[in-house]
């Protein structure tokens, strides 16, 4: 190999990643917006922007950049994104912006389903794969979306599903299960510590579109590093994309 092919595939993925961030925001997003998501020198940045927007695969409108008519020219209309393809550029944005392990999971039946994930990059790290099953009721995503169930809902999950104890820590109480779940519905953010994995922490968020959460983002965090000020900045980051996914999915007016 030459010593250019690194630099080479580091600049197509960049250049991947930043036309899926783009589509995941059609509302437009400003260049400083894309460089903090995608970790990208702003330098290497403005290069990228300058042509893709030359070729067409954006528009620039002031200081916004929109997806452009040469995608739409690539797009078969009779392929529809699935809710993994929608959601995978918002799922790298956390991990990129974090450096920890997210994820989108869904709901099926009584269990909490990944189908995407991006793993940080760092030693000290979790993992989890897509179509990993688990359980709903110790998992940070699994809890914000037990608590956008209906009443009837819950009382029939907590009739037939037996929680488990994984940890020390893994609540098996349903009462004090079902005071957590009120508290979520409050705040919008499921939590766990080590509830699951041992030296994990989570924070989770439910997407909800039409009243109905269709699935939830989490990050997934080693005991060492959850810090107050990173559990802030983690709860930003959950409810901004969860907003941007919001708002893409909302028909224009």
């Amino acid at each position: 190999m030459n010593g250019t092919t690194p630099s080479t595939v580091k600049s197509a993925m960049r250049t991947i990643d930043i036309i899926e961030y783009v589509v995941a925001r059609p509302a437009g997003v400003v260049a400083q917006e894309i460089a903090a998501g995608l970790a990208i020198p702003v330098s290497s940045l403005s290069y990228l922007l300058a042509t893709l927007a030359e070729r067409h695969y954006l528009t620039r409108e002031g200081r916004r950049y929109l997806p452009g008519p040469a995608l739409e020219r690539l797009a078969s209309p009779r392929v529809a994104m699935s809710l993994a393809d929608k959601v995978r550029p918002l799922v790298k944005s956390l991990r990129l912006q974090m450096n920890e392990t997210a994820s989108f999971f869904i709901r099926d039946g009584w269990h909490l389903e990944a189908i995407v994930t991006e793993t940080a990059e760092q030693s000290l790290r979790y993992s989890i794969s897509v179509g990993t099953r688990s359980p709903l009721h110790c998992l940070a995503a699994g809890k914000a979306l037990l608590a956008h169930m209906s009443d009837a809902e819950l009382d029939a999950y907590f009739a037939q599903t037996p929680l488990e104890s994984f940890t020390p820590s893994s609540i098996v109480d349903v009462e004090q299960l079902r005071a957590e779940l009120a508290e979520i519905r409050a705040t919008g953010i499921g939590r766990t510590r080590e509830e699951y994995t041992p030296g994990i922490c989570g924070l989770g968020m439910a997407v909800v579109i039409d009243g109905e959460a269709i699935g939830a983002f989490a990050l997934a965090i080693p005991v060492p590093r959850f810090t107050a000020e990173v559990e802030g900045r983690t709860i930003a980051k959950l409810e901004q994309a969860a907003s941007l996914f919001t708002a893409a999915e909302m028909p224009a007016l």
